[in-house]
Protein backbone atom coordinates (compact mmCIF):
# COMPACT_ATOMS: atom_id res chain seq x y z
CA UNK A 1 0.00 0.00 0.00
CA UNK A 2 1.66 3.87 -1.10
CA UNK A 3 1.02 5.60 2.01
CA UNK A 4 -0.89 8.91 0.51
CA UNK A 5 -3.37 5.89 -1.49
CA UNK A 6 -6.92 7.14 -1.06
CA UNK A 7 -6.17 10.77 -0.80
CA UNK A 8 -7.32 13.44 -3.36
CA UNK A 9 -5.05 16.14 -4.13
CA UNK A 10 -6.75 19.51 -6.14
CA UNK A 11 -3.40 21.49 -7.54
CA UNK A 12 -4.41 24.99 -8.46
CA UNK A 13 -1.11 25.77 -8.57
CA UNK A 14 1.50 26.65 -11.91
CA UNK A 15 5.43 26.29 -12.95
CA UNK A 16 7.18 24.79 -10.68
CA UNK A 17 7.00 24.66 -7.17
CA UNK A 18 3.54 23.61 -6.63
CA UNK A 19 3.53 21.12 -9.47
CA UNK A 20 6.81 19.46 -8.05
CA UNK A 21 5.04 18.98 -4.41
CA UNK A 22 1.94 17.20 -6.20
CA UNK A 23 4.34 15.54 -8.26
CA UNK A 24 5.92 14.38 -5.21
CA UNK A 25 2.38 13.30 -3.42
CA UNK A 26 1.33 11.62 -6.54
CA UNK A 27 4.54 9.23 -6.36
CA UNK A 28 3.58 8.28 -2.86
CA UNK A 29 0.00 7.02 -3.97
CA UNK A 30 -2.03 10.45 -3.87
CA UNK A 31 -4.84 11.38 -6.92
CA UNK A 32 -3.49 14.53 -8.26
CA UNK A 33 -5.93 17.01 -10.66
CA UNK A 34 -4.91 19.49 -11.83
CA UNK A 35 -7.50 22.50 -12.27
CA UNK A 36 -6.24 24.57 -15.12
CA UNK A 37 -7.51 27.12 -17.84
CA UNK A 38 -9.66 26.19 -20.28
CA UNK A 39 -7.42 26.38 -24.30
CA UNK A 40 -4.12 26.87 -22.62
CA UNK A 41 -3.54 25.11 -19.20
CA UNK A 42 -1.06 25.50 -17.16
CA UNK A 43 1.50 28.33 -18.67
CA UNK A 44 4.44 25.75 -18.35
CA UNK A 45 2.58 23.52 -21.30
CA UNK A 46 3.64 25.75 -24.29
CA UNK A 47 7.30 25.79 -22.98
CA UNK A 48 10.00 24.30 -25.31
CA UNK A 49 11.08 21.91 -25.74
CA UNK A 50 7.98 19.44 -26.56
CA UNK A 51 7.14 15.93 -25.28
CA UNK A 52 4.09 14.84 -26.95
CA UNK A 53 1.95 17.62 -26.87
CA UNK A 54 3.22 20.08 -24.20
CA UNK A 55 6.36 20.84 -23.51
CA UNK A 56 8.63 18.36 -21.28
CA UNK A 57 8.91 21.01 -18.80
CA UNK A 58 5.17 20.36 -18.10
CA UNK A 59 5.52 16.24 -18.91
CA UNK A 60 8.12 15.63 -16.35
CA UNK A 61 6.24 17.41 -13.54
CA UNK A 62 2.89 16.38 -13.80
CA UNK A 63 3.46 12.58 -14.81
CA UNK A 64 0.66 10.50 -12.74
CA UNK A 65 -1.90 13.23 -12.45
CA UNK A 66 -5.28 14.41 -13.94
CA UNK A 67 -6.61 17.81 -15.10
CA UNK A 68 -9.35 19.23 -15.30
CA UNK A 69 -10.06 22.65 -17.46
CA UNK A 70 -12.35 25.26 -15.84
CA UNK A 71 -12.91 28.69 -15.87
CA UNK A 72 -12.38 29.88 -12.14
CA UNK A 73 -14.15 32.93 -13.03
CA UNK A 74 -17.44 32.05 -14.09
CA UNK A 75 -20.15 32.16 -12.14
CA UNK A 76 -20.94 28.50 -11.89
CA UNK A 77 -17.17 27.37 -11.36
CA UNK A 78 -17.25 27.04 -7.54
CA UNK A 79 -20.68 24.86 -7.54
CA UNK A 80 -18.76 22.78 -10.41
CA UNK A 81 -15.98 22.36 -8.63
CA UNK A 82 -18.33 21.25 -4.90
CA UNK A 83 -18.35 17.65 -5.23
CA UNK A 84 -14.49 17.56 -6.08
CA UNK A 85 -13.90 20.08 -3.00
CA UNK A 86 -15.81 18.16 -0.65
CA UNK A 87 -14.30 14.77 -1.51
CA UNK A 88 -10.28 16.15 -1.30
CA UNK A 89 -8.16 16.27 1.58
CA UNK A 90 -5.53 18.54 -0.26
CA UNK A 91 -5.91 21.74 -1.61
CA UNK A 92 -2.34 23.45 -3.18
CA UNK A 93 -2.39 26.87 -4.44
CA UNK A 94 0.35 29.27 -5.51
CA UNK A 95 -1.86 32.73 -6.74
CA UNK A 96 -0.83 35.84 -4.54
CA UNK A 97 -2.47 36.08 -1.56
CA UNK A 98 -6.45 37.20 -1.81
CA UNK A 99 -6.61 36.04 -5.31
CA UNK A 100 -8.42 32.53 -4.30
CA UNK A 101 -10.41 34.54 -1.81
CA UNK A 102 -11.70 36.68 -4.58
CA UNK A 103 -12.86 33.19 -6.32
CA UNK A 104 -14.48 31.91 -3.84
CA UNK A 105 -12.04 29.41 -3.24
CA UNK A 106 -9.98 30.97 -0.43
CA UNK A 107 -9.11 28.82 2.84
CA UNK A 108 -12.10 30.04 5.06
CA UNK A 109 -15.10 28.79 2.36
CA UNK A 110 -13.76 25.76 1.27
CA UNK A 111 -13.19 25.04 5.02
CA UNK A 112 -17.40 25.77 5.71
CA UNK A 113 -17.43 22.91 2.36
CA UNK A 114 -15.01 20.54 3.70
CA UNK A 115 -14.25 20.87 7.54
CA UNK A 116 -11.10 18.39 6.58
CA UNK A 117 -9.60 20.18 4.08
CA UNK A 118 -5.50 21.04 4.13
CA UNK A 119 -4.79 24.18 2.47
CA UNK A 120 -1.51 24.61 1.23
CA UNK A 121 -1.01 27.96 -0.41
CA UNK A 122 2.60 28.50 -1.71
CA UNK A 123 4.28 32.20 -2.59
CA UNK A 124 7.15 34.08 -2.59
CA UNK A 125 6.75 36.38 0.84
CA UNK A 126 4.03 34.37 2.52
CA UNK A 127 0.41 35.57 3.54
CA UNK A 128 1.21 38.49 5.13
CA UNK A 129 4.38 40.99 5.62
CA UNK A 130 4.82 44.31 3.73
CA UNK A 131 6.33 42.29 0.33
CA UNK A 132 3.39 39.81 0.21
CA UNK A 133 1.65 40.85 -2.73
CA UNK A 134 4.91 42.28 -4.74
CA UNK A 135 5.86 39.40 -7.78
CA UNK A 136 9.27 38.38 -7.83
CA UNK A 137 10.60 35.11 -9.09
CA UNK A 138 13.80 32.88 -7.81
CA UNK A 139 16.10 34.66 -8.29
CA UNK A 140 14.80 37.49 -6.58
CA UNK A 141 13.98 35.48 -3.63
CA UNK A 142 17.35 34.50 -3.31
CA UNK A 143 19.07 37.80 -3.48
CA UNK A 144 16.37 39.08 -1.14
CA UNK A 145 17.60 36.56 2.07
CA UNK A 146 21.06 37.14 1.49
CA UNK A 147 21.99 33.57 -0.23
CA UNK A 148 23.19 35.60 -3.39
CA UNK A 149 25.61 37.77 -1.71
CA UNK A 150 27.38 34.18 -0.93
CA UNK A 151 28.33 33.52 -3.91
CA UNK A 152 30.87 35.27 -6.02
CA UNK A 153 32.70 34.92 -9.56
CA UNK A 154 35.55 36.05 -10.98
CA UNK A 155 34.92 39.83 -11.51
CA UNK A 156 33.29 39.73 -7.92
CA UNK A 157 30.21 39.78 -8.91
CA UNK A 158 27.44 37.41 -7.37
CA UNK A 159 27.05 34.42 -9.42
CA UNK A 160 23.47 32.99 -10.95
CA UNK A 161 22.76 29.89 -8.94
CA UNK A 162 22.34 26.62 -11.60
CA UNK A 163 19.28 25.29 -9.71
CA UNK A 164 15.97 27.01 -8.59
CA UNK A 165 16.51 26.61 -4.82
CA UNK A 166 14.08 29.28 -3.70
CA UNK A 167 11.12 27.25 -5.71
CA UNK A 168 12.23 24.03 -4.51
CA UNK A 169 14.11 24.01 -1.39
CA UNK A 170 11.99 27.02 -0.29
CA UNK A 171 8.66 25.89 -1.77
CA UNK A 172 8.19 22.99 -3.01
CA UNK A 173 9.98 20.60 -0.30
CA UNK A 174 8.42 23.03 2.62
CA UNK A 175 5.14 22.44 0.88
CA UNK A 176 5.30 18.54 0.91
CA UNK A 177 6.67 18.24 5.11
CA UNK A 178 3.47 20.52 6.16
CA UNK A 179 1.47 18.62 3.99
CA UNK A 180 2.48 15.82 5.53
CA UNK A 181 2.41 17.14 9.38
CA UNK A 182 -1.27 18.36 8.74
CA UNK A 183 -2.65 14.92 7.58
CA UNK A 184 -1.27 13.93 10.33
CA UNK A 185 -2.26 16.16 12.95
CA UNK A 186 -5.76 15.76 11.12
CA UNK A 187 -5.71 12.00 11.96
CA UNK A 188 -5.66 12.94 15.50
CA UNK A 189 -8.38 16.22 15.55
CA UNK A 190 -10.55 15.25 12.47
CA UNK A 191 -9.80 18.89 11.19
CA UNK A 192 -7.77 20.32 8.45
CA UNK A 193 -5.93 23.81 8.53
CA UNK A 194 -4.39 26.43 6.47
CA UNK A 195 -0.78 26.17 5.73
CA UNK A 196 1.52 29.44 4.62
CA UNK A 197 4.35 28.43 2.65
CA UNK A 198 6.96 31.82 2.06
CA UNK A 199 9.61 30.38 -0.52
CA UNK A 200 11.91 33.58 0.77
CA UNK A 201 11.28 32.57 4.61
CA UNK A 202 12.19 29.20 4.06
CA UNK A 203 16.19 30.16 2.17
CA UNK A 204 17.09 30.76 5.72
CA UNK A 205 17.60 27.20 7.09
CA UNK A 206 19.92 26.60 4.48
CA UNK A 207 22.27 29.39 5.77
CA UNK A 208 22.18 27.88 9.36
CA UNK A 209 25.97 28.27 9.44
CA UNK A 210 26.29 31.68 8.45
CA UNK A 211 23.20 32.56 10.65
CA UNK A 212 25.26 31.24 13.56
CA UNK A 213 28.47 32.84 13.03
CA UNK A 214 26.92 35.96 12.72
CA UNK A 215 24.48 36.22 16.13
CA UNK A 216 27.21 33.87 18.12
CA UNK A 217 30.63 35.61 17.00
CA UNK A 218 29.38 39.22 14.76
CA UNK A 219 31.56 36.55 12.21
CA UNK A 220 28.74 37.36 9.23
CA UNK A 221 30.23 35.78 6.10
CA UNK A 222 31.61 36.56 2.83
CA UNK A 223 31.36 35.92 -0.60
CA UNK A 224 35.05 33.80 -1.08
CA UNK A 225 35.92 33.99 2.29
CA UNK A 226 34.64 31.14 4.45
CA UNK A 227 34.69 27.76 4.53
CA UNK A 228 31.91 27.06 2.44
CA UNK A 229 31.94 30.06 -0.24
CA UNK A 230 35.35 29.50 -1.08
CA UNK A 231 37.79 30.96 1.49
CA UNK A 232 39.29 27.47 2.69
CA UNK A 233 41.74 25.75 0.57
CA UNK A 234 39.67 22.37 2.05
CA UNK A 235 36.48 23.55 0.41
CA UNK A 236 37.09 24.55 -3.29
CA UNK A 237 37.26 24.32 -6.83
CA UNK A 238 40.77 23.51 -8.92
CA UNK A 239 41.28 23.83 -12.49
CA UNK A 240 42.68 20.64 -14.24
CA UNK A 241 45.22 20.44 -16.96
CA UNK A 242 42.87 19.49 -19.41
CA UNK A 243 40.09 22.24 -18.80
CA UNK A 244 38.24 20.82 -16.25
CA UNK A 245 37.53 21.20 -12.53
CA UNK A 246 38.00 19.23 -9.32
CA UNK A 247 35.61 19.63 -6.76
CA UNK A 248 37.88 19.46 -3.30
CA UNK A 249 36.32 18.80 -0.02
CA UNK A 250 38.70 17.36 2.39
CA UNK A 251 37.37 18.97 5.84
CA UNK A 252 38.29 16.88 8.00
CA UNK A 253 42.17 15.93 9.10
CA UNK A 254 42.16 12.61 8.07
CA UNK A 255 41.08 13.23 4.21
CA UNK A 256 43.03 16.45 4.68
CA UNK A 257 46.63 14.86 5.09
CA UNK A 258 45.77 11.67 2.93
CA UNK A 259 44.52 14.74 0.18
CA UNK A 260 47.82 16.62 0.34
CA UNK A 261 50.24 13.74 0.81
CA UNK A 262 48.70 12.46 -2.49
CA UNK A 263 49.30 15.58 -4.35
CA UNK A 264 52.69 16.05 -2.71
CA UNK A 265 51.79 19.67 -1.09
CA UNK A 266 54.96 20.74 0.46
CA UNK A 267 55.08 20.14 4.32
CA UNK A 268 55.33 23.40 5.38
CA UNK A 269 52.07 24.73 3.17
CA UNK A 270 49.82 21.77 5.02
CA UNK A 271 48.76 23.92 8.05
CA UNK A 272 46.29 25.72 6.14
CA UNK A 273 45.72 27.80 8.95
CA UNK A 274 48.85 30.01 8.73
CA UNK A 275 48.91 31.35 5.03
CA UNK A 276 45.16 29.98 3.47
CA UNK A 277 45.84 31.86 0.18
CA UNK A 278 49.31 30.16 0.05
CA UNK A 279 48.17 26.25 0.74
CA UNK A 280 45.38 27.39 -2.12
CA UNK A 281 48.25 28.63 -4.58
CA UNK A 282 50.05 25.13 -4.17
CA UNK A 283 47.44 23.03 -4.60
CA UNK A 284 45.69 25.05 -7.22
CA UNK A 285 49.57 24.55 -8.78
CA UNK A 286 49.82 20.72 -8.24
CA UNK A 287 46.44 19.92 -9.90
CA UNK A 288 46.90 21.89 -12.88
CA UNK A 289 49.55 19.62 -13.86
CA UNK A 290 47.42 16.70 -14.13
CA UNK A 291 44.72 15.77 -16.32
CA UNK A 292 41.23 15.13 -15.17
CA UNK A 293 41.53 11.40 -15.51
CA UNK A 294 45.14 11.40 -13.40
CA UNK A 295 43.44 12.69 -10.91
CA UNK A 296 40.49 10.57 -10.69
CA UNK A 297 43.49 7.34 -10.76
CA UNK A 298 45.40 8.92 -7.90
CA UNK A 299 42.44 9.55 -5.79
CA UNK A 300 40.15 6.06 -6.34
CA UNK A 301 40.14 3.98 -3.27
CA UNK A 302 41.64 6.94 -1.16
CA UNK A 303 39.55 8.71 1.27
CA UNK A 304 39.95 12.43 0.34
CA UNK A 305 36.34 13.84 -0.36
CA UNK A 306 37.30 15.03 -3.98
CA UNK A 307 35.55 14.22 -7.35
CA UNK A 308 36.11 15.71 -11.03
CA UNK A 309 32.92 18.19 -11.86
CA UNK A 310 30.54 16.12 -13.84
CA UNK A 311 28.55 17.66 -17.08
CA UNK A 312 24.38 17.00 -16.41
CA UNK A 313 24.55 14.50 -19.29
CA UNK A 314 27.74 12.71 -17.76
CA UNK A 315 26.27 12.74 -14.31
CA UNK A 316 22.63 10.60 -15.82
CA UNK A 317 25.07 7.96 -17.42
CA UNK A 318 26.82 7.39 -14.22
CA UNK A 319 27.59 4.09 -13.46
CA UNK A 320 26.46 4.70 -9.42
CA UNK A 321 23.12 6.25 -10.46
CA UNK A 322 22.40 3.49 -12.52
CA UNK A 323 22.79 0.60 -10.03
CA UNK A 324 20.65 2.74 -7.63
CA UNK A 325 17.74 2.86 -10.09
CA UNK A 326 17.87 7.05 -10.11
CA UNK A 327 16.18 7.31 -13.62
CA UNK A 328 14.54 4.14 -14.12
CA UNK A 329 11.04 5.11 -14.31
CA UNK A 330 9.89 6.14 -17.22
CA UNK A 331 7.46 8.93 -18.59
CA UNK A 332 5.80 8.26 -21.52
CA UNK A 333 3.44 10.37 -23.82
CA UNK A 334 2.19 9.75 -27.82
CA UNK A 335 5.08 8.43 -29.88
CA UNK A 336 7.91 8.41 -27.25
CA UNK A 337 9.76 7.93 -23.71
CA UNK A 338 11.59 9.03 -21.72
CA UNK A 339 13.74 8.97 -17.97
CA UNK A 340 10.95 10.28 -15.52
CA UNK A 341 12.06 12.95 -13.27
CA UNK A 342 13.31 11.35 -9.87
CA UNK A 343 11.83 12.41 -6.93
CA UNK A 344 12.70 12.08 -3.06
CA UNK A 345 10.09 9.37 -2.45
CA UNK A 346 11.58 6.11 -1.10
CA UNK A 347 10.63 2.78 -3.52
CA UNK A 348 9.08 0.92 -1.50
CA UNK A 349 6.30 4.02 -1.05
CA UNK A 350 5.99 4.04 -5.03
CA UNK A 351 3.64 2.46 -7.72
CA UNK A 352 5.12 -0.64 -8.73
CA UNK A 353 3.87 0.69 -12.51
CA UNK A 354 7.10 2.26 -13.53
CA UNK A 355 5.28 4.00 -16.59
CA UNK A 356 3.27 6.66 -16.32
CA UNK A 357 2.03 9.67 -18.49
CA UNK A 358 0.94 13.48 -17.95
CA UNK A 359 -2.22 14.69 -18.47
CA UNK A 360 -4.30 16.11 -21.76
CA UNK A 361 -5.83 19.00 -20.46
CA UNK A 362 -9.18 18.70 -19.68
CA UNK A 363 -9.11 14.91 -19.62
CA UNK A 364 -11.12 14.34 -16.57
CA UNK A 365 -13.73 17.21 -16.65
CA UNK A 366 -15.95 14.74 -16.35
CA UNK A 367 -15.15 14.63 -12.62
CA UNK A 368 -16.72 17.90 -12.20
CA UNK A 369 -20.25 17.71 -11.05
CA UNK A 370 -23.39 18.85 -12.51
CA UNK A 371 -24.81 22.63 -11.52
CA UNK A 372 -27.82 22.72 -9.64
Amino acid sequence: MQPLKGIRVLDFSTLLPGPLATLILAEAGAEVIKIERPGRGDEMRSYTPKFGTDSVNFALLNRGKRSIAIDLKAPDAVRKLAPLIESADVVVEQFRPGVMDRLGLGYEALQRMNPRIVYCAVTGYGQHGPRADVAAHDLNYVAESGMLALTKGADGSPVLPAALVADIAGGTYPAVINILLALRERDRTGVGCKLDIAMADNLFALMYWGIGNGLAAGDWPQPGGDLVTGGSPRYNIYATRDGRFLAAAPLEQKFWDNFCALLEVPEALRDDARDPAATRGAIAERVRERAAGELTALFAGRDVCCAIVASLEDAMRDPHFAARGVFARTLTAPGGAMSALPVPVADGFRSPEREAGYPELGEANGLLGPVK
